[in-house]
């Protein structure tokens, strides 16, 4: 069967432009109303409005019509999902992916088995400590609201923070970052940066804090540092906020989650057959917004400003408010995350040349992080035996 793709306007009476060959793009079909022509001009009768069609050659010259969506974004909540196994040959299978995950592990090998050359690499320079939340220092979790991090690694996180400045740089709405954490010597950034606030200088550990770039966007609220690059937009995430709410609320298992300067719809309850219909509802709402951006991350799409800042940008701001950005050889970074949005932050410490990205995540995933670890237990290992290392050598 030969298949192409065209714009079809009813309004012109007219294939107005054939695309490509469906073979040579990737896809998702949605079959909608399914019919038989032996006239293409019937096919623009009964398909009012400009759309993509699929356009079938079937033997008795006939055609068969489908709609044709190329959705990324569906791609993209697919593509945040364990892959399904396929019923076929489970040896094989198992051996491709263990080659995969060997490979992967040659180029990203775990911080733990590499710790003498991570502190070997710290020698001379101050640590400086960034963590991810959610995947992190907490498992992941169908309610959100539970993502409770152990008693085990809030203790392994204070000793750490006893020894070098350590911030939690999160998607989430910082105050639910710091009601999970609960610890007041750390810096907290939520909404992936946009929402920055460090410590009463009374419990920053000697940590000297310095002010020289960001000006339009740091103010100080007693002995807090703040940055809040975004707040400008917060009537704005306000509306969306309800209005997905509303939106979604039909969809089973979806939940909209305001995390103050962005938002999260997560999908991990949703299921599969539902994914379509939630996306094309968040990308609904959004067509009015063009300043407000869509992502995805672990069965999560998040909805942020259009402004330059990330988690990158959070790493950068909170080196420089330390004072380190203008001595690159004075500091190692260290940056645990396991999601996308951790990404920008790899790829800034990538880009200094200096400092330590360690992505968290049991499969093989395209990173710009140098060392792994497979799930928060270790993270918290990680932690506890930097810790340690540092109090040995005083």
């Amino acid at each position: 069967m030969r298949s192409m793709i065209v714009s079809a306007d009813a309004k012109k009476g007219m294939v107005v432009k054939q695309r490509v060959r469906v073979s040579d793009l990737k896809l998702d079909l949605i079959d909608v109303t399914i019919l038989r022509f032996l006239d293409l001009k019937q096919i623009l009768q009964v398909s009012p409005g400009k759309r993509l069609l699929k356009i079938e050659s079937v033997k008795d010259g006939g055609h068969v019509v489908r709609e044709a969506r190329v959705s990324r974004l569906l791609d993209s909540m697919r593509a945040s999902s364990p892959a399904r196994a396929k019923p076929a040959s489970a040896t094989t299978r198992a051996a491709s992916v263990d080659d995969e995950k060997k490979s992967w592990i040659l180029r990203h090998p775990s911080a733990l088995s590499m710790f003498e050359e991570i502190t070997r690499a710290s020698m001379g320079k101050k640590i400086v400590m960034f963590l991810d939340y959610d995947g992190t220092l907490s498992p992941i979790v169908e309610d959100p609201d539970r993502a409770f991090m152990s008693q085990e690694m809030r203790e392994a996180v204070k000793d750490t923070a006893t020894f070098f400045p350590t911030a939690i740089v999160s998607g989430r709405c910082r105050d639910k970052v710091y009601s999970f954490v609960q610890l007041t010597e750390l810096y907290y950034a939520g909404s992936h940066g946009m929402d920055i606030k460090g410590p009463p200088r009374s419990c920053s550990n000697g940590n000297k804090v310095k002010f020289n770039l960001f000006s339009l966007h740091r103010i100080t609220d007693g002995d807090l540092v703040l940055c809040q690059p975004a707040s400008e937009f917060l009537p704005m995430i306000d509306e969306v906020y309800k209005t997905l709410v509303e939106s979604t609320k039909s969809i089973p298992g979806a939940r909209v989650e305001t995390n103050k300067f962005c938002l999260s719809v997560h999908f991990r309850c949703v299921d599969e057959k539902s994914w379509d219909a939630l996306a094309e509802q968040v990308k609904l709402v959004l067509s009015g917004y063009p300043k407000l951006k869509l992502t995805s991350g672990r069965k999560v799409l998040e909805i942020r400003p259009t402004i330059e800042w990330d988690k990158g940008k959070a790493l950068e701001f909170l080196l420089e408010a330390l004072g380190f950005a203008a001595s690159d050889d004075d500091v190692l970074p260290i940056y645990i995350g396991d999601d996308r949005t951790d990404e920008d932050a790899f790829k800034v410490l990538r880009q200094r040349g200096r400092g330590v990205g360690i992505l968290v995540s049991k499969v093989p995933k395209e990173t710009s992080a140098s060392y792994s670890l497979e799930e928060p237990s270790e993270v918290r290992r990680f932690l506890c035996r930097l810790a340690e290392w540092k109090r040995q050598s005083l």
